[in-house]
């Protein structure tokens, strides 16, 4: 028994290593076994690169493959240039009071 493996775009987008494994041997890849095309897919999530994981195909799925490697496409935040009370004050900023307002309405600064 085989288990055929399609790469999708998210995967080659997140993992370096999962693109060089296309480049070198396609976008599909068959295996013995579920098992081994996890064991694949572990083996290329070390290192920097965002994890990928196998996805079992949808039954109604009419592809000849068993499972798909993914990667989640997240967007990681970067707070350092957010503008946020609750950030300031977790990182011990300010209090957190943004000030008065009405202090502006008279002319004053």
């Amino acid at each position: 028994m085989s288990y055929l493996v399609e790469v999708k775009p998210s995967a080659r987008k997140a993992n370096a290593a999962v693109g060089h494994a296309v480049l070198r041997d396609g976008t599909r890849r068959e295996f013995g076994d579920r098992g081994a095309a996890e064991a694949w897919a572990d083996g290329l999530s070390t290192g920097a690169d965002r994890p990928v994981w196998i996805h079992a195909a949808h039954p109604a799925d009419n592809s000849e493959v068993d499972g798909y490697l993914v990667s989640r496409q997240r967007q990681l935040l970067d707070l350092d240039g957010a503008y946020d009370k609750r950030r300031r004050r977790l990182r011990g900023g300010d209090d957190g009071d943004p000030g008065r307002l009405d202090a502006y309405a008279d002319g004053g600064e």
